[in-house]
């Protein structure tokens, strides 16, 4: 069955938006040509932020122009993913394989700390770089690495992974969250088993552990992976995790991952939008009563990509969470130089006047690409 009419033109906005407008001027203004790397934002008027050089933005960005070359983007999307991988193959890169956390611009290091946050985005990258540019590229040999330098300092047993090498409390779901991205996306592009262990012991990790029994999936856990009392729940990353197990369950064939997916996706939606505004807001408490109604543009995409994909399993509910993600997502687009966005939506609904994040372009393009690849499937 075809895609409704109205998300078919959700669609072809927001490819429109991201080909026309948003691409060239990340690529054209938002990449340092002369220094290497990636500035960290733009202001509302496309003017560069300079600021110390995450390797996240790198990787993200690599990740942004790889995407957009499978999409069918006809820019300079090879050259840009050359861009990033020097960077993250580069300045950014440890002795030990980790990537640190960031550089300045003249490539020295600020901040040599190896984060499990960085580790997941630098696998993420190289993945896609292999998918958009084939094999032959020794992409998978160097992920390999970092994958097991990750779980040497880091890692642990049942598939999580501490923030550093002390191994201490808390454990955070959020890096692990994109390390099983991370994982999955390795699982479709690369040749080793390995990666397949490592998205079934995350994604088992979540389903027992991670996701509690009234379905809310708190942030922080001590060291036996329980909540701790303080840690909040955000829509954003329920939305994100029944994606990800969405799509676990697809390349797994996994009846629990669908399952646990379609709960936390429904659940988000009823607990997690203000309904007023139409948009995702930013965190809850574990009894699901909301403790910052800011609205950051990331949980909208994600919202809709949760959406798009769960609307190839129950399209009476996928489709609607879908639409009304992109509408909102829409709103944030909104600003007066095209290819830029609005990062914050206040509680009162008027946005905060600050720069575009370079990292905010990957959940926008996670966004569209999610609702791109269900349309073409629904048509096919």
């Amino acid at each position: 069955m075809p895609a409704p009419p109205d998300i078919l033109t959700l669609r072809d906005r927001l490819k429109a938006w991201l080909f026309e407008d948003a691409l060239p001027l990340w690529w054209n203004v938002g990449t340092d040509h002369a220094r290497g790397g990636f500035f960290e934002k733009l202001t509302l008027e496309a003017e560069p932020v300079d600021a110390p050089r995450r390797s996240r933005v790198a990787a993200r960005q690599t990740w942004v122009y790889a995407q957009a070359g499978r999409m069918g983007w006809d820019g300079p999307w090879r050259e840009a993913v050359a861009h990033g991988l020097g960077s993250l193959n580069g300045p950014l890169t440890r002795p030990d394989g980790l990537l640190r956390y960031s550089i300045d611009a003249a490539g020295g290091p600020v901040d040599d700390s190896a984060q499990p946050y960085e580790q997941a985005f630098g696998l993420l990258a190289l993945s896609a770089a292999r998918q958009a540019l084939g094999p032959g590229h020794g992409l998978e040999s160097l992920a390999q690495r970092m994958r097991g330098a990750l779980n040497q300092a880091m890692g642990r047993p049942d598939g999580g992974v501490h923030d550093d090498a002390t191994r201490g409390p808390p454990l955070r779901a959020n890096p692990l969250m994109h390390l099983f991205e991370a994982a999955l996306a390795w699982r479709e592009a690369g040749d080793d088993g390995g990666w397949a262990d490592l998205s079934n012991r995350i994604a088992r990790l979540a389903r027992e552990r991670l996701i509690q029994k009234d379905t809310t999936l708190p942030e922080l856990f001590d060291l036996d992976w329980a909540p701790l009392p303080e840690a909040e729940v955000e829509p954003g990353h329920q939305f994100e995790w029944g994606f990800l197990l969405l799509r676990h369950a697809s390349l797994a064939d996994n009846d629990a991952s669908r399952q646990w997916a379609r709960t936390l996706i429904v659940m988000a939606e009823i607990t997690g939008i203000d309904v007023l505004r139409g948009v995702a807001i930013a965190a809850l408490d574990q009894a699901r009563k909301p403790t910052d109604l800011t609205a950051r543009l990331w949980p909208q995409t994600e919202r809709t990509r949760a959406g798009a994909l769960l609307a190839g399993l129950v399209p009476q509910i996928g489709w609607p969470i879908a639409r009304l993600g992109a509408e909102s997502l829409l709103r944030y687009l909104a600003t007066p130089r095209p290819g830029l966005w609005f990062e914050t939506m206040e509680a009162d609904g008027s946005f905060r006047d600050e720069p575009s994040p370079a990292s905010t372009l990957y959940h926008i393009v996670g966004a569209i690409q999610a609702l791109d690849e269900a349309c073409l499937t629904a048509s096919s």
